[in-house]
């Protein structure tokens, strides 16, 4: 059967990016540069961006394209005889499946935010009354289970009708209704009162506040955000790699990729910055941030209403964007085996996956004595194994299959790379590939433990 491809190239890029573009970042990144200080923050995390996260994202696109199949039969395709490089691709599909047994009910959370701001429910709310909003939500196993069954069907859904016609045609809506969001957001925080100064803290490095942070702490916070932020390393991008054409080198598709990524990423601290100094808000609050914070900032706003609105929406679709792509490796994979219908394919999933997500769900109510490694909830636990296991582990893999000899090889990688018009890498930086990134890489492992 003959494989889909992406009917454009900007639905190439715009999924792809919308697979990046999630929930981990547009929340992580606002709080992580506000607790290392800052502006020194950002610019360490564009440097490790470039030499770590683009580079490694052109592996899992290259594995993709070089095979068009996903992440099992494209390892298998591409391998050696008589190597065992293929079972990554299994370790792949398995924490896919892991990150969506947890991310969709946070991205319940979002969805369900939307509706309480767009239905009025936050509308009198004191201050001191929103955090026992999300509480309330997380007590409320049937709440919880609505909105995560909602996210689960919509994904499998897009999924279901087809690669053009679903996930890229969706997806292309979905980003465009995000970035449009997102700057119109962006533009009134800046209209603020005290928005200059929640910029000049973002955006300006000053060393000083970076010291007292710890300088040590900031540069590892911003390698493993820019690392992180891709989303690499379950074969997640790698699908998507195999919907495309040779038409363009991989090396300018990853860097457009990173570029707009970075941009929703900082165009959140956009948002939060200016509100949080303008309405005398600790800008490292951390992760409830977004669900006990800015809602009090909301309230305070002239038109809170409806600027609240509008925030959730953008993080629903920023969310919903990465429940799309990864469903789409998810049934990518059980698609290569032939055997069954995509239609088939998606109803299963959508059953299975629902089935799946729940103890993430119940972990917050009924399973709530529940602690697993080392005494975290169920949530943590298997964010825990995607996260600090799986991602720096699996990137290590696809570098490590890319780059030398015993894998696909640094040869074969680097002509599927640069096949097309567009930024060709060079061929000097083998051994940095061999040498330098796996270390990188290992220190982000290392540290997450």
């Amino acid at each position: 059967m003959e494989r889909e491809s992406f009917k454009s190239r900007l639905g190439f890029l715009l999924v792809s990016a919308g697979c990046a573009i999630g929930i981990g970042n547009v929340w992580k990144f606002p709080f992580v540069t506000g607790q290392n200080g800052g502006g020194v923050f950002v610019l360490f995390y564009l440097l490790f961006l470039v030499i770590m996260g683009i580079p490694v994202l052109t592996m899992e696109l290259a594995v993709g394209r070089g095979s068009r199949r996903s992440a099992i039969a494209g390892f298998t395709a591409l391998e050696k005889p008589g190597t065992k490089w293929h079972i990554h691709g299994w370790v792949c599909f398995f924490g896919c499946a892991l990150l969506m047994m947890y991310y969709t009910t946070v991205s319940g959370w979002m969805l369900d935010y939307f509706v309480k701001f767009l239905t009025g429910q936050f509308t009198g709310v004191a201050d001191g009354q929103v955090a026992d909003v999300f509480s309330g939500m997380l007590a409320n196993p049937g709440e919880m289970i609505l909105f995560m069954g909602l996210t689960v069907a919509i994904g499998f859904l897009v999924c279901g009708i087809g690669v053009q016609n679903g996930v890229e045609k969706i997806s292309k809506w979905m980003m465009s209704a995000l970035l449009v969001l997102i700057v119109v957001l962006a533009v009134h925080s800046l209209t603020l009162d005290k928005a200059a100064e929640g910029v000049h803290f973002y955006l300006l490095p000053d060393f000083e506040r970076a010291k007292e942070a710890g300088l040590g702490k900031v540069i590892t916070a911003a390698m493993n955000q820019s690392f992180f932020t891709l989303s690499l390393g379950i074969g997640s991008m790698e699908i998507f790699g195999s919907y495309m054409s040779k038409d363009h080198t991989l090396g300018g598709e990853a860097a457009r990729i990173a570029v707009l990524d970075t941009f929703v990423a900082l165009t959140a601290g956009l948002i939060i910055f200016p509100a949080c100094f303008s309405y005398g808000v600790e800008p490292n609050a951390g992760p409830a941030l977004i669900f006990i914070t800015l809602p009090q900032v909301f309230m305070h706003m002239a038109g809170g209403r409806i600027w609240g609105t509008l925030f959730f929406a953008f993080m629903t679709f920023a969310s919903l964007s990465t429940v799309v792509a990864v469903f789409e490796e998810l049934m990518g994979t059980v698609l290569d085996s032939g055997k069954i219908s995509r239609k088939k394919a998606a109803i299963i999933g959508a059953i299975l996956l629902f089935v799946l997500s729940l103890p993430c769900v119940l972990g917050y109510n009924h399973w709530s004595g529940l602690h697993l490694i080392g005494g975290r909830d169920v949530l943590d636990s298997e964010d825990f194994i995607v996260s600090n296991l799986l991602l720096p582990l699996g990137s290590l893999v696809f570098v490590l299959f890319c780059s030398t000899k015993f894998g696909w090889g640094f040869d074969k990688y680097i002509e599927e790379t640069n096949t097309g018009a567009g930024l060709k890498l060079p061929h000097w930086l083998k051994w940095y590939f061999i040498l330098g990134l796996p270390i990188l890489t290992l220190v982000i492992l290392v540290q997450g433990l």
